[in-house]
């Protein structure tokens, strides 16, 4: 999920590293433009998505293949990753045209020294009790953290939400031992006794719950003010270049949402399917979000409409500002770049 900034502005971790690598194995398009060049598909359009295995209505759109009904003249490409940070990774090296990064990475990538020219297509889902803070070992307090090894995807919105959680409590951040270990990595870790907590989310979040205690969830915190999301971005080139692939990439998502809401058992069995897990845990997991369709996003709360950019700006203006005071960026971007990365033009069109 949804990822804030690393502690060093470029630095890559070996998994960023290895997902830049399978993106550019698997990715047509060797120019760069979105174009596919080769034998049979020249002039073709190559859509490139970066995916996570995160329990909402992109997957749906992924396992029922609705970009590829709506889009059957391109070549669709989908390429898993593991952080919002590996996202932002892809993204500057030319690798993918859209992706799924939490709000933090975004930000992130909205910010010095990224300045990454992407804009924020749509809102994935509201984090809720699907990412949360768990501990183990008889800490059953966020103060109790203070000298304790913590793992978190560095970059991600777990990592806001757990800087947000120490701050909130009072603990110094710089008191704690936070390690960068991605949702799996954690597992491990925490299966070998290495470390004393971690926040992340599911279906991690749901392993470490088994033997451990939830200490604060991001919808805990979202009701303090600390809201975080998933997002959908695209490229600035590729929504320039494409737009009419970017309509059809929204009019899926909402097809999605909407297929959530009215028949959540069909989304869980799509999910099931793209996580591998059961249709009764991914329609717990479903409900753990909140999904908003295309109509919805155009509230004032959200992405808002043209000339009108919603409360989604300033959500990021506040992250970014955060993030400044745990220097995790270099400088916090004036209130107007965020809202300029909303593309509230391409949603209303797309919504006709």
């Amino acid at each position: 999920m949804p990822a804030f900034p690393r502690r060093r502005a470029l630095s890559l971790a070996a998994s960023a590293v290895t997902a830049v690598l399978a993106v550019s194995l698997t990715a047509c398009g060797g120019d760069g433009d979105g174009k596919s060049e080769g034998a049979g598909g020249k002039g073709r359009v190559t859509v490139r998505i970066a995916y996570q295995e995160i329990p909402n209505a992109d997957l749906v759109v992924k396992d029922r293949k609705l970009l590829e009904q709506a889009l059957p003249d391109a070549d669709v490409k989908w390429v898993k990753f593991d952080s919002g940070g590996d996202v932002n990774t892809a993204v500057i090296a030319g690798s993918v045209d859209f992706g799924l990064a939490g709000s933090s990475p975004v930000t992130k990538g909205l910010s010095a020294p990224l300045n990454i020219p992407y804009k924020v297509l749509w809102i994935h889902d509201l984090i809720g009790d699907n990412e949360a803070l768990v501990a183990r070992g008889g800490i059953t307090d966020i103060k109790q953290l203070a000298g304790k090894k913590v793992a978190t995807p560095f970059g991600s919105t777990a990592h806001y939400s757990l800087l947000a959680a120490l701050q909130g409590a009072g603990v110094d951040p710089a008191k704690v031992n936070v390690i960068d270990l991605q949702p799996q990595d954690a597992l491990a870790a925490w299966k070998r006794g290495d470390i004393d907590a971690a926040y992340t989310w599911t279906p991690t979040l749901g392993e470490l719950e088994k033997d451990g205690k939830v200490l604060v969830t991001s919808r805990q915190l979202a009701d303090q003010g600390k809201r975080t999301a998933d997002l959908g971005v695209v490229t600035n080139k590729f929504a320039k270049d494409h737009p009419e692939v970017v309509t059809a990439w929204l009019k899926a998502e909402d097809q999605a949402v909407k297929l959530a809401k009215s028949d959540p058992a069909q989304a869980a069995a799509s999910i099931a399917k793209q996580l591998n897990i059961s249709p009764a845990d991914a329609e717990t997991q479903l409900k753990q979000l909140v999904l908003l369709d295309a109509a919805e996003q155009t509230g004032a709360d959200y992405l808002g409409t043209p000339g009108a950019p919603g409360k989604l700006a300033q959500n990021l203006h506040d992250a970014a500002v955060f993030l400044k005071s745990q220097q995790k960026i270099d400088a916090v971007p004036d209130a107007s770049v965020f809202a300029a990365a909303l593309a509230a033009e391409e949603l209303s069109r797309a919504r006709g």
